[in-house]
């Protein structure tokens, strides 16, 4: 048995990216700052940043650029995988990514159209409701297109 899940809340350190791949699909990425606190060996609390590179493909890579922004804070449920490609100079280079499955708006600020307007077109938002769902659908699953690695970011 195996398991490769990751669930992270944290602050949107730029506005994401949205790009097509050559078949046609959605491809978003965006980075998220997530915080830890802890106490130094001297005993003063210390703050330790941790940078994750997110995508997300198909109509959560859509919904995602269309909604997200820098400084937002979000939950982010995925994957975690790594790529591996060759630089210009023929150095094998690695990243971790997380492959998101969920993207979640966490910011309580009201969006710039209202803070009554639904999270997305044809939703409703409970009365009282501060969070917006972004998920993926069925086409965006493990079997995404795999040419991520002629995305120039």
């Amino acid at each position: 048995m195996s398991l490769n899940k990751v669930m992270i809340i944290g602050n949107l350190g730029r506005d994401p990216e949205m790009r097509y791949t050559p078949g046609g699909q959605a491809v978003t990425q965006f980075t998220v700052a997530v915080n830890r606190n802890y106490k130094g060996q001297d005993g003063a609390w210390q703050e330790e940043t941790e940078w994750f590179r997110v995508v997300a493909w198909a109509q959560l890579a859509e919904r995602s650029a269309e909604h997200l922004r820098k400084g937002m804070k979000v939950y982010v449920e995925g994957r975690l995988q790594t790529r591996q490609w060759e630089d210009q100079q023929g150095q094998k280079r690695y990243t971790t990514e997380l492959i998101a499955n969920q993207v979640t708006n966490l910011d309580r600020r009201p969006r710039e159209e209202g803070a009554d307007a639904p999270p997305f077109p044809g939703e409703s938002r409970p009365a009282g409701a501060t969070v917006s769902p972004i998920r993926r659908d069925a086409q965006g699953g493990d079997d995404a297109p795999s040419d991520i690695d002629d995305l120039p970011f």
